[in-house]
């Protein structure tokens, strides 16, 4: 099972910092994602995702080969790559895998403008090792998936990592992906 974690940065340079930082980690096999978008509150109030995957130009790729091998079929090659295209790129357009962008949308409401948030689902990873290195960078969990309890052993996981060393050695639960904390969201409007 997966878990969802948000955090809340103060802009939005710094958490595409933290999500290349978890794809870095991904390749050293200390965390598995299956999916991690950036959301930016524009100054003009606008949402915007920064999805990892462009789901369009994916489609339109696998779109373009397969009109182009049936456009061989025909003997209109390029016709049948140029409809496949298309028809790739409006299928790509309509699919939505992972984090779902309505929720994305109405969570980073919350965010002041110029602010961003990362939203990572996460499959597993080892939390001890991961914790400290996202834990520099700053920002405010959010929400988690995780139980009270789990989620309590992370924010205690993050206040140690954040402090240092010397702090009470504290795990963090088994699948978690780490994310700092701050008494007040970097980024949330105050109503």
């Amino acid at each position: 099972m997966s878990n969802l974690f948000v955090v809340a940065y103060d802009d939005l340079a710094t958490a595409n910092q933290v999500r290349a930082k978890l794809f870095e980690l991904s390749k050293q096999h200390l965390v598995e994602l299956e999916d991690a978008v950036v959301v930016e509150r524009r100054e003009d109030g606008h949402i915007k995702l920064h999805q990892a995957v462009n789901h369009m130009a994916v489609g339109a790729a696998g779109g373009a080969v397969w009109g182009g091998v049936i456009g061989l079929l025909f003997l209109a090659p390029l016709l049948g790559a140029a409809v496949g295209a298309a028809a790739g790129a409006a299928g790509g357009s309509l699919t939505d895998t992972g984090i779902n962008d309505s929720f994305m949308k109405d969570l980073s409401q919350n965010l002041r403008p110029g602010a961003a948030a990362l939203f990572v689902l996460v499959k597993h990873a080892a939390g001890d090792k991961v914790v400290p290195q996202i834990a520099s960078f700053g920002g405010q969990l959010v929400q988690t998936s995780l139980s009270g309890a789990e989620e309590e052993q992370l924010r205690a996981a993050i206040k140690a990592a954040q402090t240092g060393p010397a702090a009470a050695d504290t795990g963090s639960p088994a699948g978690a992906s780490g994310a700092p904390e701050a008494p007040e969201a970097p980024g949330a409007q105050t109503a």
